[in-house]
């Protein structure tokens, strides 16, 4: 039989069609350049005085949380045809790649800036803690999944982020503690029901700190190496953040390497604010021999709002995260399984520093999913 060519009209129609899905999807893409408005208002309060200086944290924690509480919660996922598109195109990649140089930049710019001694204790603290923002956003955020990549270049950026808050030991707890031991009493990132966020900073931080240890000693154990031999991730990571924090010190002096520490604990704080918003109150139940099952999507709390899931770079579709480490982050799915939080990470974060609050709207949900069979 033979075939039908196809008329003008139809062919231009099959151009605009595939134009008009090529447009969609670089849109798609393009949207994730948003964060970067924290980066550009950060060289900018490095560069300004007086109550301007603040205004990347203004944005991230006043405008971006009060816009989020009038704009619904978009659970669309990608079509198959659209996720195999996403999955190949390289400017994804490319856009947490420039993370990396920005990262280094704006923290070679913070340094100058405190240089300055005519600024006051005010304007010190503003830099501060855009810096700290800096160092949770992108940092360790970007950091987190760069980390979850196989390329080893893609690890290696992933430390060099780690390294701007000296958390490298984040790496080896996260990929290989964390995602084995989330949502079990066993897990220091995931929070218990009841606990406070600021008594979960000091077990977090300390057990798993601890824990990274223990990792990276078991691995020189089966290779048959000594625990303190320089082949240890953990005294590799110990060295190159001794290294960085003295090139910081002999360059700029010790109260700016001061103030760069100071910025630094505010990232590790946010990084740990984000682990104590994601698990809270959740449980993976054991099987009848003694094991705990598989983490699912409903062993971590998930938001689709759009803007707390472009600032981070989709960090809030955790529940997919957790079901499958390997996805990139641009095409990670909603689950109608999963907890949903109800607002985006910037206003949960908040919401966490006010205990009695967190308490009153967190664990009514808790108690909704375990007596709703279809969650919230």
């Amino acid at each position: 039989m033979k075939r039908r060519s196809l008329t003008t009209c139809e062919h231009n129609d099959k151009i605009t069609e595939l134009f008009s899905t090529f447009m969609v999807m670089k849109w798609r893409a393009f949207k994730y350049l948003s964060p970067f408005i924290i980066y550009a208002g950060a060289f900018y309060s490095f560069h300004t005085r007086g109550w301007m200086i603040w205004l990347p944290m203004i944005y991230a924690w006043i405008i971006i949380p009060f816009v989020e509480l009038f704009i619904r919660p978009n659970p669309a996922n990608l079509d198959e045809a659209e996720e195999a598109i996403a999955k190949k195109d390289w400017f994804y990649d490319l856009i947490i790649y420039l993370t990396v140089p920005l990262q280094f930049i704006a923290l070679f710019f913070f340094l100058s800036s405190m240089r300055d001694t005519a600024i006051s204790p005010f304007e010190v603290t503003g830099r501060i803690a855009v810096m700290g923002l800096l160092c949770g956003v992108f940092g360790i955020n970007v950091g987190h999944e760069l980390g979850h990549r196989v390329n080893k270049a893609e690890q290696a950026m992933a430390k060099l982020l780690l390294m701007t808050s000296l958390y490298m030991h984040f790496f080896i707890e996260h990929n290989k503690g964390h995602h084995k031991r989330v949502a079990t009493p066993e897990d220091p990132s995931s929070a218990r029901l009841g606990e406070m966020l600021y008594a979960f900073y000091g077990r977090s931080i300390f057990f798993s700190y601890r824990s990274a240890w223990q990792i990276a000693n078991r691995e020189m154990r089966k290779k048959g190496k000594h625990i303190l031999s320089l082949h240890n991730e953990m005294i590799q990571f110990h060295m190159i953040q001794a290294l960085f924090v003295a090139i910081i010190y002999f360059s700029f002096g010790g109260l700016i390497t001061l103030y760069f520490l100071a910025a630094a604990l505010m990232g590790i704080l946010l990084l740990e604010t984000v682990n104590y918003i994601e698990h809270y109150g959740l449980q993976r139940e054991k099987g009848q021999e003694g094991k705990y099952g598989r983490a699912l999507p409903e062993h971590s709390w998930n938001s689709d709002h759009v803007i707390g899931r472009l600032m981070l770079f989709e960090l809030s579709r955790h529940s997919d995260h957790h079901y499958l480490a390997s996805r990139k982050y641009q095409v990670l799915r909603h689950h109608d399984d999963a907890p949903q939080m109800p607002t985006g990470y910037p206003g949960m974060m908040l919401l966490s520093l006010i205990p009695p609050l967190w308490f009153l709207i967190m664990n009514k949900r808790i108690r909704q999913l375990h007596y709703s069979p279809s969650g919230l």
